[in-house]
Formats: C-alpha cells, structure tokens, sequence
C-alpha cells in the first residue's frame, strides 16, 4: 500500500476541492491517498471520501476583518498565529510519517506539510503573493517556504492566455516548478438550464455571512430563479425557500456539478480554485471579490479588463449589475489534460 498524504489548508473551501481530482487520480494510479486538514476542508474530503483515512491537522485558525481596509493589518496581526501554526504542522506531519511507511506528501499551501527524506510537494498559483506596498517581502518569505519542497505544481497554463496572470508566472522564473494546467473535479456537460442564476459561496468568515446577507437582500427582488449555495460544511443537507431562491447550505460531489452545467450564470467570489472550476465548465459568471484580499482583486480585475467576467466591489453589488453579462465572453478556452501519471513518478519506488 503507497500512501500518499493529501493536505490541504483549510482557508475557504478551494485548497480542498482543487484536491479532490489529485486525490481521484493518485487512487486510479495506485496510491492509497490519506486525507490531513482540519475544519471545513477535512469535512468537505471526508464526505467526498468516507472510506480514506483521515487525520486532524492544526489550525491556522484565521479570519478576515469585517473591513477590507483593514485585510493586511489583520493578517500581520495573525502572523504570528500563522508561523506558529506552520512550526505545529511540522512537528504534527513528523508524527503521521513515523507511524507508517509514506511514499510521498502533496501540501496545498500548508507550508509546514513536508519532510526532507520523504517527496513532498508544494501546491499554490501564488509564486507571486500580492499585498500591497509589502508584496515583495510576501513574495520572498512564501517562496522560501517553498523551495523547501522537492517540487512545486501551479495549476495553470505556463503560458499566455492563462488564470493566474502575474500570481503565477513571475518575472524570474522559479525552479522546480511545474506548470500542470488548471486543475476542476469537475466535467463540462450539456444539460438544459434549470436556473438563471447560481450564488456559489465559501471563504473564512466574517465576509462569507457578509456576502451571503447582501446577496439574498439584492436577489429576492429579482423574478429569475435562483439556486443559492451558502458553502457551510454541516452534518446534513439543509434545503430551504425564500420567495424565488432556493437555498442549500452545501452541495457535493455531481450534485454542484450538475447544479453549475445546468445554471446560466454564477456568481461567487474570484478564488482562484472557483474560476479554474468555471473555467473547465466554460461558464459565464459575476465575480465579487473577498473585500481587502489582494488575490482575488487582481484575478477580477484582471479577467473585467480583459472582457472575459464582469465584477464589482462587494458593497457595489446590485442587481442592475448583472445588466452587462453578455458584453463579456465567459470562462472559455482554458482547458488543458493533465499527465497525473507523470506527475505522480516522483512517488514510485521511494
């Protein structure tokens, strides 16, 4: 039995969700993937997956100011919390792999996941980590946790046109990445509509309830149908009605795939893993940014400029909004395959 360790960071629902084509694969390859989060991630992958073995990680235990303004102030507040959580996640990572025999470790941005006689790798679309005035120090203290992995996968296209624009592909290139294409758990079908729009939520808290109440107010005075998803991880499926818009807490697995294949728009926040996910379906959508989160900012504006997916600003957003979806073409033409099996060689015979 290979087994792999599969750890994904717990920060919003994308890190989990972008593992799960990676944790399908590493199973049809051969390798008996073993799932390592906490929270909603660990969750999300247990109810994807209920018969791999899980194991609880630290938390890193981060939530966002209510005020955008104030992002940066409060993730330099949290960094000591961060660097603790890293040095906790690497003694933790010690722990599982004294206790059975690992073949390799793919880290979704948990930078403290790895081990120096085991391969690990490091998975992030942020070679380049925005944050203002302070990008370059950003920049410089997330790629020297990186070059501490036997390798680095971006999920995206190594060259133009690609999703991540100046996040992953900096000036100077970095070694040991691999560009693999972006990565979906999802495939595009076709299938009549059923909604004229889908609200696809996730992220940390506070500015997921904050979206979440802004949407529903400006919605409900809408007359087209709408499936809304609120992104909770509960133990049970919750399903209710507010005049026009049907409400989940959570979807899975082909219940969301269908849900999106069948819905004309989507609106939802630009984290990188929702727009790879659009961008295999070849959707049309409405990006609202995480207020002050300097990533998806730049991933909307960028795709507003380059008239593929209108946005705004989270305290913009109005219905009237919605008026100029057709100006703009969709997430198309981004698909690519990826070779996991070759990928996956840094793991045999180790």
């Amino acid at each position: 039995m290979k087994k792999i360790l599969v750890a994904p960071l717990n920060w919003g629902l994308g890190h989990a969700t972008r593992c799960i084509p990676i944790i399908n694969a590493l199973l049809q390859e051969g390798f008996t993937p073993v799932i390592a989060s906490d929270g909603d991630a660990k969750a999300l992958l247990q109810k994807e997956f209920p018969t791999l073995e899980s194991i609880e990680l630290p938390s890193y235990n981060i939530k966002y100011a209510k005020k955008g303004s104030f992002f940066k102030f409060k993730m330099l507040f949290n960094s000591p919390k961060i660097v603790k959580a890293i040095q906790l996640e690497r003694k933790a990572t010690k722990k599982i792999l004294t206790s059975d025999r690992y073949y390799g470790i793919i880290s979704d941005n948990r930078m403290g996941v790895r081990h120096k006689d085991i391969p690990s790798v490091f998975i992030t679309h942020q070679l380049t980590v925005l944050s203002g005035k302070t990008t370059k120090i950003s920049t410089k203290l997330h790629n020297k946790y990186i070059k501490k992995f036997d390798a680095c996968w971006v999920p995206d296209m190594a060259t133009s046109p690609n999703l991540s624009g100046a996040l992953g592909h900096p000036k100077k290139a970095k070694k040991a990445v691999s560009y693999i294409g972006p990565i979906s758990r999802f495939s595009s079908q076709q299938t009549p509509i059923e909604n004229d729009i889908m609200v696809l939520l996730s992220g940390p808290e506070p500015q997921r309830t904050m979206l979440e109440e802004k949407l529903l107010k400006e919605l409900k005075e809408s007359h087209k149908k709408i499936l809304f998803v609120r992104g909770l991880i509960e133990d049970k499926q919750h399903i209710s009605q507010l005049d026009n818009i049907t409400i989940y807490n959570f979807l899975l697995g082909k219940e969301i795939e269908h849900a999106i294949n069948s819905s004309e728009l989507i609106i939802s926040r630009s984290g990188y893993t929702t727009v790879m996910d659009l961008a295999k379906l070849q959707k049309k959508a409405f990006f609202i940014p995480t207020p002050g989160q300097f990533e998806q900012e730049y991933i909307a504006k960028r795709l507003t400029e380059q008239k593929i997916v209108p946005s705004c600003k989270q305290k913009e957003f109005s219905l009237s909004q919605l008026d100029t979806i057709n100006e703009y073409s969709g997430l198309t033409h981004f698909e690519s395959d990826i070779n996991f099996g070759k990928l996956f060689h840094l793991f045999q015979g180790k």
